[in-house]
């Protein structure tokens, strides 16, 4: 079974990281979990910045339909006896209730190492995330990034343009490694 990583809404919010999140987990290296409270916020976020209702529903639909088993249910009772930030208890508690390994997520301090430990849960940064995959799937991880990018119509259409966008998404140390496994 796949490791399995509750995502964060904070990280399903740029496009170019989510983008290359779910990639990699279509190819099995790991495990996306989410609840309708992260999609929910996910959907509100995005139409708050501007982008119209339909494209947001139709981004959300994909990614439900890609993986129907990410979709984490039953973790409402749980949410009032989680010890971290208040407004991220359902992440955790969904997170608890799905058994997730990590929490994928920028906003690690809202987690605090006492209310994750009785979990076995850690909280990651994205950044440390993706070079997790790159360390123990280099040739998948540079495939998959290869493949992002010749997906797209519009720039970026090469893996360094893509490096460039996630740089400004938030994992400056994963697109130099990345970068450094180029040359």
């Amino acid at each position: 079974m796949a490791f399995p990583a509750f995502l964060d809404t904070c990280v399903l919010y740029p496009a170019y990281l989510s983008d290359t999140l779910l990639r990699l987990a279509e190819t099995g290296s790991y495990r996306p979990l989410w609840s309708d409270d992260v999609l929910d916020e996910l959907r509100r976020n995005l139409i708050e910045r501007g982008i119209p209702v339909e494209p947001v529903d139709r981004r959300i639909r994909q990614m439900r339909k890609a993986f129907p088993d990410a979709l984490v249910t039953g973790y409402e009772s749980l949410i009032g006896g989680m010890g971290n930030d208040p407004k991220d208890r359902h992440v955790l508690a969904a997170a608890v209730r799905a058994n997730a390994e990590v929490v994928v997520t920028f906003n690690v301090k809202d987690f605090p190492k006492d209310a994750l430990d009785p979990y076995e849960i850690l909280a990651v940064r994205p950044d440390d995330f993706l070079l997790d995959q790159l360390d123990l799937y280099p040739g998948l991880t540079m495939r998959v990034l290869g493949e992002q990018a010749s997906s797209y119509r519009r720039e970026p259409t090469t893996v360094p343009g893509v490096l460039a966008r996630l740089e400004q998404c938030g994992v400056p140390h994963f697109a130099a490694e990345v970068r450094r496994h180029l040359w």
